[in-house]
């Protein structure tokens, strides 16, 4: 049984055409999404662009792109999730195309930035991944990059070129809102302490108290809960992060916070990675409703009851336009930040 999809609106209501205002642009998109782009296209009232991105008999991937991109301002969107290797190195010979077909402005649409958590060294003879991975796109010929809550904002500081952080957090805070779950006996929770300005703005606008679970990382994937810093007892508590990959962090969090007295605990997150079995997990666990972003595609088996998936689409394509249209982007989110 699958979860449910919820129609919302991004800020600002879709803006018409018809005035010709995105006329000499164009929308492209890989393999990783393309249910995404047609969403983001439809926002904008054009067509996703004609290209072809197959595989030769030997595995290498071959893109061609079908239609002239000469001149024109070009939107490339392509998240980089499962298979990651596969999505970014696609995004890569992508953007070389469009480089060599001479567009005027190649703009990477990238609501998943895949390898975003190898950000810093922990360990010695550590990669930075992310930082390598914003240098393939640059050196690929991307002019400009547009993200969707990274894991850590420092990302944007690998690039040499600019980069538009959209944030998902007003888009699940207008639905908690809108279910009636504000103020009242309500705890926003960061599950980390990384966490705590992406929390911060969602309990400012539910008008709501914050809590922080203290943790730590003895190995990737793993964690151990340490202590809960806030007050939860007799709260519903909303733990909000970027993204649920394994499932553990969250799962562990919400028994620690019913441990201290939390009546119930919604999850929310942008980036539906679920890796493994993490949907069974999610569905077996104590959390009572996991709400997500459609920045990943979720293929059917791994939909579950308690899932409910809000739409990136009217966010996406808002800031295409007014990147398009040399209008502010950040404006979007003045109140949230």
């Amino acid at each position: 049984m699958g979860g449910k999809v919820a129609q919302e609106e991004a800020s600002g209501a879709h803006v018409s055409n018809e005035a010709g205002e995105l006329f000499d642009m164009k929308l492209f998109a890989g393999n990783a999404h393309r249910e995404l782009a047609c969403r983001v296209a439809e926002y904008l009232g054009i067509d996703v662009g004609r290209i072809t991105a197959t595989r030769f008999s030997d595995g290498e991937i071959r893109v061609l792109v079908d239609e002239s991109a000469r001149g024109n301002d070009v939107f490339l969107l392509q998240p980089t999730c499962d298979p990651v290797n596969d999505s970014l190195m696609e995004l890569l010979i992508m953007l070389d195309a469009f480089r060599r077909a001479s567009a005027r402005r190649i703009t990477v649409v990238m609501p998943y930035f895949g390898y975003a958590r190898q950000d810093k060294k922990t360990k010695p003879r550590e990669p930075i991944t992310a930082r390598l991975v914003a240098d393939l796109i640059q050196v690929a010929g991307a002019h400009r990059v547009v993200c969707v809550d990274l894991h850590a904002e420092q990302i944007m500081g690998f690039f040499d070129i600019p980069v538009d952080h959209l944030y998902a957090g007003p888009i699940v805070g207008r639905y908690l809102v809108d279910q009636g779950l504000h103020e009242d006996h309500l705890v926003v929770v960061s599950p980390d302490v990384a966490g705590v300005t992406r929390a911060r703005a969602l309990a400012e606008m539910l008008h709501s108290p914050l809590a922080i679970v203290a943790k730590r990382r003895p190995e990737p994937n793993k964690v151990d809960i340490v202590e809960i810093v806030g007050d939860v007892e007799g709260r519903r508590a909303i733990m909000i992060d970027d993204m649920i990959d394994t499932g553990g962090s969250v799962i562990q969090g919400a028994e620690a916070l019913k441990k201290r007295g939390a009546t119930d605990v919604l999850a929310c997150c942008t980036h539906p990675v679920l890796s493994g079995n993490a949907s069974q997990r999610l569905q077996d666990s104590v959390i009572s409703r996991v709400i997500t972003m459609d920045t990943i595609p979720i293929p059917s088996e791994k939909m579950f009851p308690k899932l409910t998936i809000l739409p990136i689409a009217p966010l996406a394509g808002e800031a295409i336009r007014r990147i398009h249209t040399n209008q502010s982007v950040s404006s979007l989110f003045e109140t949230w930040r």
